[in-house]
């Protein structure tokens, strides 16, 4: 019986591949031992009843062996080892397979070629040693359990970052449609483009648009002047300087901020920003009671202020201010002292 076990389990192996094979194998040896032990045991044995027979077919095939039904003949002995040997048979089939699909998978996802099914994540295209684990770093600073997906040429060979459990990698070429579906670009948040140059930052943004044309996209640039010509493939691309990673990972996080900081830094449309030292009779108020008058009266916002040489953006709502603080503020036009003092 263990001859023809062995040869069947050959057979089997030949044929049928992974899981398939250990059923299969466990499948055989289950219908033959059932006949050969109802035809060995007297029917006064309980083994043979289909609810015990398949208990005892479990528990001794593995090896566990509780005692609880057993053989009674000597024939029924060598269907018990016939099962002991088929049970491990197919056990050892089974963890081999286990083992080896263990193994490919893995294989596949330290070198990116994995289809992902993710949805509402943020997508990284492009690998630049340093500068990409920096902004994963930031990336990752608010939410650790945020899904990010790194995509890179075929010239980065593995995973760069395979601890970061959230993280993860497909390689390919960039452009290519079939690339940006397996990192499920088309279900993403945000796609933030980090290229070797601007002339594949442009290429990128193409693909990426034709793909998911309402995906919230950030470009790094090396020359701003090359925004003009990622407006022709979408308005709603943000760009921001390459040389500056935390702006892109700050467009990621909060989309718009750029334009938010781009407004601050020009007065073409009227709101600029200024600065004003605390008139001494206003010494001692909190700063929430300063900024509703700013807002309520001028229009306008504090944003800092500058107290014994310390800066504080956005201070809290009820610090005081003391003599000579200088105010920060956003308005349509400069507020001076006197404005100041007579709209207490």
């Amino acid at each position: 019986m263990p001859i023809l076990l062995a040869r069947f389990v050959r057979a089997v192996r030949a044929r049928v591949r992974g899981w398939r094979a250990a059923l299969a194998v466990g499948l055989f040896v289950f219908a033959t031992s059932w006949v050969a032990m109802w035809l060995a045991e007297p029917v006064s044995n309980p083994i043979t009843e289909p609810q015990n027979f398949w208990w005892w077919f479990l528990v001794t095939g593995s090896t566990v062996g509780y005692g609880d039904y057993f053989p009674e003949t000597g024939a029924g002995h060598l269907v018990g080892a016939y099962v002991v040997v088929g049970g491990i048979a197919a056990l050892t089939i089974l963890f081999t397979e286990l083992a080896n699909h263990i193994q490919s998978v893995k294989g596949k996802r330290m070198k990116g070629a994995v289809d992902l099914d993710i949805e509402d994540h943020i997508v990284i295209l492009g690998y630049t040693a340093g500068r990409t684990e920096r902004i994963i770093g930031e990336l990752l600073s608010e939410d650790r359990t945020r899904d990010l997906v790194l995509c890179a040429w075929d010239d980065l060979a593995e995973h760069p970052m395979p601890e970061l459990e959230h993280v993860l990698f497909v390689r390919g070429d960039l452009t290519a449609e079939g690339v940006l579906r397996r990192a499920c670009v088309h279900r993403a948040r945000t796609v933030v483009i980090d290229a070797r140059d601007d002339n594949e930052a442009l290429t990128l943004s193409v693909a990426v648009d034709h793909l998911q044309p309402r995906v919230h996209m950030v470009v790094a640039l090396r020359d701003m002047n090359r925004a003009e010509h990622l407006r022709y493939v979408s308005a709603r691309i943000q760009c921001v300087q390459w040389h500056m990673p935390n702006l892109v990972t700050e467009e990621a996080l909060d989309p718009g901020l750029t334009q938010v900081y781009a407004e601050l830094m020009s007065n073409v449309r009227g709101s600029n920003t200024y600065s004003l030292r605390l008139p001494s009779a206003l010494a001692g108020e909190e700063f929430g009671v300063c900024q509703e008058r700013f807002g309520r009266v001028f229009g306008a916002t504090v944003i800092a202020v500058r107290q014994d040489d310390a800066m504080t953006v956005s201070p809290a709502w009820d610090a005081p201010l003391r003599e000579d603080t200088v105010l920060y503020y956003l308005a349509d036009e400069r507020i001076d002292a006197r404005r100041l003092l007579s709209a207490r």
